[in-house]
């Protein structure tokens, strides 16, 4: 049985794990829940799975939580109801499910308490990478992927050293707009942007993956997970999402894993590591799916793959203005004020701008990101 906490339990991946919990009960307990501003859902699944404590982020919406729920778990509020969650002392594993940055501070102080962390929120080892790894290795704990494509690898991995690694391989949908003309990009809309082909996500990382900013992020983020240079993280697009990511191993041989998409799998696989359980929610029938086609990426028509290779190879402050411009850009683009191009443009602009420190400390890495995000508020 592991006891897990769960920050960003009523986002996309939060809404997941809640199902990997009621296909598990002899093997997954939620004792941490953290929404928010989802009060409706946060309650029903605290009344379902019955937490020892809650937070919500809008410290108004706390009183009402705590009055629907009348004493059955304990109830925190904002940034600080995080943190006490991270450190809850009966909790094995946290399970980061935080869009954006918010769940950086929660990653450390869990690492701190000597908790496992799984990690869904790609922002947090894109911004900190160095310094969240370092700190797992100080304390003696595991960071395990949440995502489906670091997963993927480090099932592949499976322990063996990175010298035997020629190449680590993320597979890309190509997203909704993978075969749409470059003169056609002006003209993108929101809706469009917001129908990927593959996955049912939350908004921010839907249009990431229109971009392929999201693919970028990942790359950044394995380079950091698996302690491999960024010249060894390569992408292929593979459309049919079947084929998770790969493995090149030094002698020519690859391993991928392979499963139809379901984002379930890559969250039990985190929260039962190192076993395997069985469950039936996902189902391969490869004879029925056919055929498994690769390409390149195209990084004419998606330039953001070379923004974040020159991020994750350049390191220190680099890759936080690159995740923090992109997160304001794309609300950005959701709220009609700039085109589909521009999330891109903007974020080179705003790049281009920053005055870079090469080993920066946490302090420097959060104060980059605040420049980025005023610098991308004013468009770069």
């Amino acid at each position: 049985m592991k006891n897990v906490v769960l920050l960003g339990s009523t986002g996309s991946i939060g809404t997941s794990t809640i199902k990997v919990a009621e296909d598990l009960p002899q093997h997954v307990r939620l004792v941490g829940l953290a929404a928010g501003n989802n009060v409706d859902l946060l309650v029903e699944q605290a009344r379902a799975h019955r937490p020892l404590a809650v937070s919500i982020s809008d410290p108004a919406k706390a009183a009402v939580v705590a009055e629907r729920l009348g004493g059955a778990a304990r109830v925190w509020s904002g940034s600080a109801g995080l943190l006490e969650l991270a450190t809850l002392p009966e909790a094995d594993i946290v399970l980061i499910a935080i869009v954006g940055t918010a769940g950086l501070q929660p990653a450390l102080a869990a690492i701190r308490a000597g908790k496992d962390i799984a990690v869904a929120s790609k922002e947090i080892l894109v911004m900190a990478g160095e310094t969240v790894m370092s700190e797992a290795r100080k304390h003696g704990v595991r960071v395990l992927a949440v995502d489906s494509e670091h997963s993927a690898i480090f099932q592949c991995l499976d322990g063996k050293p990175t010298d035997s690694v020629r190449s680590l391989w993320l597979t890309a949908s190509g997203g909704p707009f993978r075969t749409t003309p470059k003169a056609e990009f002006a003209g993108i809309t929101v809706e469009r942007a917001l129908k990927h082909p593959s996955w049912v996500m939350g908004r921010k990382i839907t249009i990431d993956s229109a971009t392929l900013f999201n693919k970028g992020l990942e790359m950044i983020e394995a380079r950091w997970l698996f302690d491999i240079e960024m010249a060894r993280v390569k992408v292929v697009v593979h459309p049919q999402s079947v084929v998770h990511s790969m493995v090149e191993f030094v002698d020519g041989s690859m391993l991928a894993q392979l499963s139809t998409p379901d984002m379930c799998l890559p969250i039990q696989y985190a929260l039962t590591y190192p076993e395997r359980v069985g469950s039936g929610r996902v189902q391969t029938n490869l004879a029925k799916l056919g055929t498994l086609t690769f390409e390149e990426p195209d990084a004419e028509r998606f330039p953001a793959l070379t923004l974040a290779r020159r991020a994750g190879e350049r390191g220190g402050t680099l890759p936080a203005v690159l995740n923090a411009a992109n997160e304001v850009v794309v609300e950005a683009f959701c709220n009609r004020k700039i085109g589909f191009e521009d999330i891109t443009a903007a974020v080179a602009r705003v790049m281009e701008r920053h005055e870079w420190v090469a080993k920066p400390s946490l302090e420097e890495i959060l104060a980059a990101d605040v420049w980025a995000r005023e610098a991308a508020a004013g468009r770069g």
